[in-house]
């Protein structure tokens, strides 16, 4: 019995694959090339090995400048050619811009609403617009300077403390983590992440 369901399963997988390469899904799409030979589940992903640019520079250069791949269930477009990547960014940028649709970035991003994962439209121009005169702009960053100088002044007073006025060495990696976390929350709520509050002491 589990045989069969097996030898079922496996001859259903076939069928579906044999039907999408015969009968090919898209015949009306005008698709680059695919190359290297896809296998049924991993697609050309048995190809590609660390680092990742230099097999992909190596596909290119075998197979062409512009090919589809895919990786796993995703297509992937490989443009290696300066004409090709001119085109993709400049006549076809809007059909480039979306990103691809997964269910975890769909909770994740509240049905795809936050600027790194909302579709280009009304919306995600809002969020841009947004984004660049509250958050990047020159007059922000000046704005929120005093922030930051402050994160950097409580950094180096917890290192002259924990050094004692002695040369010691520091495990920066964490130190670094925390001043950036601080920078952000201050920035975005007004309180710090690390609940350390050290007091004024005159250096």
């Amino acid at each position: 019995m589990e045989n069969a369901i097996l030898y079922s399963a496996l001859a259903v997988v076939f069928f579906t694959f044999l039907v999408k390469r015969v009968l090919h899904t898209y015949p009306r799409l005008n698709l680059p090339p695919s190359g290297p030979y896809a296998l049924p589940v991993l697609g050309h992903l048995h190809l590609l090995s660390a680092p990742i640019h230099q097999s992909l520079a190596r596909i290119s250069a075998t197979y062409g400048p512009v090919l589809l791949l895919r990786f796993g269930a995703r297509p992937v477009l490989l443009v290696s050619s300066p004409a090709a990547a001119e085109e993709c960014f400049t006549k076809n940028d809007i059909a480039f811009a979306n990103r691809p649709s997964m269910v975890a970035i769909k909770h994740l991003s509240y049905n795809y609403t936050n600027l790194g994962s909302a579709a280009y439209g009304p919306h995600w121009r809002n969020l841009r617009r947004f984004s660049t005169l509250e958050i990047f702009s020159s007059t922000r960053t000046a704005a929120l300077s005093s922030l930051r100088e402050g994160e950097v002044q409580d950094l180096v007073r917890q290192l002259f403390r924990s050094s004692k006025g002695a040369f010691q060495q520091v495990e920066m990696k964490s130190k670094f983590f925390e001043l950036t976390a601080n920078m952000i929350m201050q920035m975005l709520v007004g309180k710090r992440y690390c609940l350390k509050f050290y007091e004024d002491i005159k250096v």
